[in-house]
């Protein structure tokens, strides 16, 4: 294998090493510092925007929104193209270090996959500023702190094997979430037709259900992707799946209800 310049690691202490020197993914002190400069922001920024008028910022959000369908959509083209060359397998893809062009293509497209959690702390800024304070909950904070801290640990170490799963799955629901939100600015005349925005939070429920059962799969079949990386994901994705679940019933199940002739 080593004449064809490809290895497999079974998640060596060391990093990747067509990865480790990336910008924004060689230094430890990325993750510390753009966290605490987020939680930071979640803290103090909105005492300072309660003592002014929301602002509207339809254009900035709109800008924002579509550039982000644009980036994910790319992402997820460009981890089902590479890992459909590569013959990857969906049920299991053992990690391997591989500077074979398709490898690599994969590899990029995971790092573009990380710099879009940094990019979407850019939605928790627009909350703020345009003071939608029930949209800034403990589920948003936490789900783009965490996912932030998740994916450098996948782009510095795992940027290969079974990872582009679970990334190809959520840049395609995030394709539809920004354009949902692309949309929802656009005023009434457009906003009549979203009637489709309970689906979303349906669908952030199907893809954590399907990482949960496509990691415990591979725990079963003991695939050589790694039981601490898989183990992870699947923990990891429990509590979104009851936290996005309460959040459904709460708000549309109440809704349900209260639509019901008397």
């Amino acid at each position: 294998m080593a004449s064809l310049g490809i290895s497999f690691h079974p998640f060596p202490d060391q990093p990747d090493e067509r990865t480790r020197n990336w910008p924004l993914v060689d230094s430890f002190w990325t993750v510390p510092v753009l966290l605490a400069l987020y939680l930071l922001m979640v803290r103090y920024a909105p005492k300072w925007t309660t003592r002014h008028k929301p602002l509207q910022l339809r254009a900035p959000l709109f800008c924002h929104s579509l550039a982000m369908v644009f980036l994910n959509g790319y992402i997820c083209l460009e981890l089902y193209a590479a890992s459909r060359d590569l013959d990857y397998n969906f049920g299991c893809q053992p990690c391997r270090v591989s500077f074979d062009p398709h490898e690599m293509r994969l590899t990029k497209a995971f790092w573009w996959f990380y710099i879009s959690k940094i990019l979407e702390f850019a939605d928790t800024a627009f909350f703020i500023l345009r003071q939608k304070w029930s949209q800034l909950s403990f589920l948003h904070v936490y789900h783009h702190s965490t996912m932030f801290v998740f994916c450098w640990i996948l782009i510095k170490w795992m940027p290969t094997g079974s990872t582009y799963v679970p990334a190809m799955i959520n840049s395609f629901v995030h394709i539809v979430m920004y354009s949902y939100y692309a949309l929802s600015v656009l005023g009434p005349r457009v906003q009549k037709f979203l009637w489709w925005k309970r689906y979303l939070t349906g669908l952030q429920l199907v893809q954590f259900t399907i990482i949960f059962f496509w990691t415990l799969q591979m725990l079963i079949r003991g695939c050589e992707y790694g039981t601490w990386i898989t183990l992870s994901m699947g923990i990891y994705s429990l509590p979104f799946l009851f936290m996005f679940g309460k959040f459904y019933m709460q708000k549309y199940r109440v809704l349900a209800v209260a639509k019901k002739p008397i």
